[in-house]
């Protein structure tokens, strides 16, 4: 079973697993870790004691793992007092995964904020914070849509910190994790990556920058001396229209939004976040909490299903 967790209550994860669930059943069976109570009204739920249970009522009913939060759901309103559970439930649901009880996991948006006000949480976000919970000293975070693979090499910074933090070392690690990831989770022999420059046009050699001579390049020289289908340092304004992406299987950005911009753009509603370099599967929604329209019923769950989705794909890979 795959294990879902409920991301902050006041946003939409409560709903978009309702209808993950309402689409999904016992096609592709996961269980939810929250507090039953928070699950919308007219969903029929199942309240279970171990995961293995899920597996069997999952046709009839959203199999939840019980955690309760302290009061009830209030949509668009995060409550301090839910911030710790939040946390926890994430926690919970990595000591599942790793004891061999779910066999991936999926999480729902969390809001940073919201947790680091009320709980202290003192991580930039989930994949840090699932780092830290695996005792892995580096993960790769991959945004991954039916059109296109695109990992950052930095992530959540300020732009201005970007040049200062992006490092041969940096640069080679999060290149060998995606590589190793893709063979290993996609089932991708032969790997073939393309990888953009920091500036506009590349740096135009070096006109608009030398990141791409100093860093990027030499980086990749030494890779592809190594055996690595390499390609780059690109102009990142051309290697993301169709005929480009059907040259690579996987690019690699520079910084946050030279990924997500057009991953976003091509299909913001089946992105799907994927940590590479964990001991285990872990698949998210590419948004938010969306606040702003939590209990209001417009929520699409089309990003968590196809979440799950992947994340039933690629532990099937993993074996």
């Amino acid at each position: 079973m795959i294990a879902l967790t409920c991301g902050e209550p006041a946003g939409i994860g409560p709903e978009i697993a309702a209808s993950a669930w309402q689409a999904l059943r016992d096609a592709l069976p996961f269980f939810l870790i929250g507090d039953p109570g928070h699950v919308p009204e007219g969903v029929p739920v199942a309240v279970i004691d171990r995961p293995s249970e899920a597996a069997g009522v999952a046709a009839r009913a959203l199999p939840v793992l019980a955690h309760p939060f302290p009061g009830p759901r209030v949509p668009g309103r995060p409550q301090a007092a839910q911030a710790q559970g939040v946390i926890d439930v994430i926690a919970r649901a990595v000591a599942l995964v790793q004891g061999g009880e779910a066999r991936a996991l999926c999480t729902a948006p969390i809001h940073k904020q919201a947790l680091q006000e009320g709980a202290g949480f003192a991580f930039p976000g989930h994949t840090e914070y699932l780092a830290h919970l695996a005792g892995v000293g580096r993960v790769v975070m991959m945004l991954a849509a039916p059109a296109l693979r695109v990992v950052p090499v930095t992530i959540h910074i300020p732009l201005s910190e970007v040049p200062r933090a992006l490092t041969a070392d940096l640069l080679e690690e999060t290149i060998r994790i995606t590589h190793a990831a893709l063979i290993r989770d996609f089932g991708i022999a032969a790997p073939r990556l393309a990888v953009a420059g920091l500036n506009p046009h590349a740096g135009e050699g070096g006109r608009m920058g030398r990141e791409e001579i100093e860093v990027i390049g030499p980086v990749l020289e030494r890779m592809r001396a190594g055996g690595m289908d390499l390609r780059g340092p690109l102009s990142a304004d051309t290697m993301f229209h169709a005929a480009a992406r059907a040259g690579y299987d996987a690019a690699i950005a520079m910084y946050h939004d030279q990924a997500l911009i057009p991953v976003k753009t091509l299909d913001f509603d089946r992105g799907v976040n994927v940590t590479l370099g964990l001991p285990f599967i872990r698949t998210s929604p590419d948004h938010g909490t969306a606040l702003d329209i939590a209990g209001q019923g417009r929520a699409s769950p089309d990003s968590l299903i196809e979440a799950l989705r992947l994340a039933d794909r690629l532990a099937k890979a993993r074996g």
